[in-house]
């Protein structure tokens, strides 16, 4: 079931990692091992080498030792073929809980089917656009609420939509990515917008998404000069890129970007190409799971959705200074 995720509760712990395999889980769900043994957690990541990825380790690593936590973490590099099988062989050893980080579902069957045949709940953040049973929780941003506030913000700075020439920037694979880009299309071609290149240009990889955009504005602008409105870019690495290319072309579009990293939030506050940028509350976010995590260790009670959206922030030149970037987190 959707639900609008509306408070997120402050959780405070500090931990290290300790990478040890994992003895068999509770037999009748949370509560720890046999024999008074830690309760053993499954950690894993495929986004580890993003900054937001690389903060959600360091962090879940920190709280797992302040609980007190046997935690196994598995880094997957974006390599599912490397990481499937390294958090399969984990849980074979046995666990308690698995916690998924920036993952889309789509890409771990495997781990969730052996999960289930294992009896071992999944608590995420991040891992899919919409409620399935995979998860006992997934809790990630608000996607229609990120289109909103950007759309919104193109909106109010080009005096209206409507005739306006405006490309959007996508990257199909991750699904929040594409989810928002969807909406941003549709909602641009509904306040009479016209979608540069006819539909979304799409990166094909996350590590090229700034030189791609780059490339896919150049060549646009090459091709229509002053042709270009704005700019909707689904994540601030590609935003960036779209907006050299408006600043070296010495166009007057507009970018907005998702992800409030510290080299977008600066091309906000220099008021340029880049017009706004949109937080999206991960350490409450973490929190909230964790908390869900330690509910279900105390009493094997599980959360009584299994998805939420979480509020988000539009970041502009008004309130850029009172945000913290997201590869700032820790």
């Amino acid at each position: 079931m959707r639900t609008s995720f509306k408070a997120l509760v402050a959780a405070a712990a500090v931990a290290t990692l300790a990478l040890t395999g994992c003895s068999t889980g509770s037999a009748d769900g949370g509560g720890g091992g046999e024999d008074g043994d830690p309760f053993k957690v499954i950690a894993f990541t495929s986004g580890n080498q993003t900054p937001v990825g690389a903060w959600w380790v360091k962090a879940v690593e920190e709280q797992a030792e302040e609980l007190g936590w046997d935690l196994t973490m598995i880094q997957g590099d974006f390599d599912f073929q490397k990481m499937n099988p390294a958090v399969e062989s984990a849980i074979g050893q046995g666990a308690d809980a698995i916690f998924d980080g920036y993952t889309d579902v789509a890409s771990i069957g495997s781990i969730v089917t052996a999960a289930k045949d294992a009896g071992i709940p999944i608590f995420a953040i991040d891992s899919g656009t919409e409620a399935n049973d995979a998860f006992a929780i997934n809790i990630t941003a608000n996607q229609e609420m990120i289109v909103d506030q950007t759309v919104g913000a193109l909106d109010e700075a080009l005096g209206g939509l409507d005739g306006k020439n405006i490309m959007v920037i996508g990257h199909d694979p991750h699904p929040g990515i594409r989810m928002r880009a969807g909406l941003a299309e549709e909602a641009l071609k509904e306040a009479g917008a016209t979608i540069a290149g006819g539909s979304i240009q799409k990166v094909a990889s996350p590590a090229t998404g700034r030189t791609e955009a780059l490339a896919l504005v150049q060549d646009y602008l090459a091709a229509n000069p002053g042709g270009l409105d704005g700019v909707w870019v689904g994540w601030d690495d590609a935003a960036l890129g779209a907006a050299q290319a408006i600043t070296e072309a010495g166009a007057d579009a507009k970018v907005t970007g998702v992800d409030a990293v510290s080299e977008a939030i600066a091309g906000v506050k220099a008021g340029g190409a880049m017009l706004a940028t949109v937080e999206q509350p991960w350490p409450m976010i973490l929190d909230t799971v964790m908390d869900h995590i330690v509910a279900y260790q105390e009493s094997g009670t599980l959360p009584d959705t299994t998805f939420e959206m979480a509020d988000t922030t539009l970041v502009t030149i008004d309130n850029a200074d009172a945000i913290t970037p997201s590869d700032q987190l820790g």
